[in-house]
Parts: C-alpha cells; structure tokens; sequence
C-alpha cells in the first residue's frame, strides 16, 4: 500500500479532544487535521515529535489533512490511521502472505453475523466452509521490549468480539482474531492485562474455545506499509 499523494512531513503539537492534532509542517505552516484513532494511542504519541500527514484538497472537508504515521518516544514508527488495518489485511490475502488463510475462493467484507449483531471484518469462503476474520490494530509498545500489547485503552466492543467468534467456534465454524501490528521494531503481541483484564481474559476464553489468534507485523514508513511477517502471540504476556 503506497501513499499517493506523498505523505508531508510535520512536528506535532498536541493532539486533543481524541480525534484532533495541532501540528506545524516544515514549512512552517500551522494546521489543525485529523487524528484517525479511537485509542488512547499511549506510548504513541510525544509533542514534539515527527508525524507524517496525507493532505485533502477536498472543500467539503473541514480538516485539510489526516495523521497517517507517528513516531514513538521509543524511537518507532506507528501507524496512526486505525482504518488503514482491513485494507493492509486484504492486500496481504490476497498476496497470499497470511499463509494460514490461503486457500480461500471469495472474500467479503463488514459481514453481519452473530449473537450480538455485530459485523465481522472478513468472511473468506473454503470449499471447507467459511471462516470469520476479526482485525485489530496494534500500536501500543514499551521501553526495553520488542512485545507489543492490546488494547491501550479498555475496550468493550474489543470482548464483545472475541465472544462472537467463541460462539462461532463452539459452533465448528472457523473463526480468527488477527492482531495487525502497526509499530515498527515488534517480534511479539500480547493481551494488554494490565490495562483491560476482561479482554485479556475473554481473549483466553476465546482460545479455549477453539479461536484462533495471530498476529502480524506491517513494514512501514512515510512512502508505503506493507504487512509482511508473522509475529508470535503470547497468550500470558
């Protein structure tokens, strides 16, 4: 996945009021965009700090740009923009990349299922029978440590998933949790306990109940992000 247009380089000078950032381009240009994150993105963001940013010439926008990418106090790159996930997701199906959902003959996408009603971010169809694909994206690192966790912030729609997908396995129906690490320097993810139990715990139910759980890394950087390996999941951190 490349950035067209190019993505322009900035200093960040506060993000507020969740879904805002104040930053200053090279230029010295001074704009208020978009911050595309839902999380707390803690251990993400530090003011001062280089962000890169996809301008809009849109006039119907109220925000000239988008935060796409960050840098982290630990020196890493995140991706910022949380919706970027489902379609780096399926540019790596469809590479074939993910080896352990090859194999598949459709794909849809945002499918509603369950006993919650909630949608689903891929449905791959198998001569087998389908299997149901849960994405998130990772960007919560730490001092010292190539570990990743999830979430950064308590997330009860994060459980509500892992419950549906654990009714889809009782059932004999495959289902996947697949965590999209969005944070360069990471060899590992794992349920961030410490900040939300009750996921870290219905995560543990899910697998018990026959989910399964990977995790893969994205290769990024100011021109492109690409996922492109397979990351160890550590299910007690």
């Amino acid at each position: 996945m490349r950035f067209y247009p190019p993505l322009e380089e900035a200093r960040l000078i506060r993000r507020y009021k969740r879904f805002l950032a104040d930053i200053e381009t090279v230029g010295g240009e001074l704009l208020t965009i978009h911050c595309p994150n839902t999380g707390s993105m803690l251990n993400c963001q530090v003011e001062g700090g280089q962000v890169w940013f996809s301008r809009s010439n849109d006039p119907k926008r109220k925000l000239p740009g988008t935060w796409e990418i960050g840098e982290t106090p630990q020196g890493r790159l995140f991706c910022v923009n949380t919706a970027r996930a489902n379609g780096l997701v399926e540019e790596a199906l469809q590479a074939g990349v993910i080896t352990e959902l090859n194999g598949f003959t459709a794909l849809k996408r945002e499918v509603a299922y369950g006993q919650e009603k909630s949608r689903i971010d891929f449905r791959l169809e198998y001569p087998s029978g389908p299997a149901y694909v849960e994405v998130k994206s990772v960007t919560l690192g730490f001092d010292g440590t190539a570990v990743a966790a999830f979430p950064d912030a308590v997330t009860q729609r994060g459980a509500k998933h892992l419950r549906e997908l654990a009714h889809l396995a009782r059932d004999g129906i495959r289902a996947v949790q697949l965590y999209c690490v969005n944070l360069s320097g990471i060899e590992a993810v794992r349920p961030a306990e410490e900040i939300d139990s009750a996921y870290a715990e219905a995560l543990r139910e899910a697998v018990a109940c026959g989910v399964e759980v990977l995790a893969y890394g994205v290769r990024l950087n100011h021109e492109e992000m690409a996922i492109d390996r397979r990351l160890d999941v550590l299910l007690n951190g």
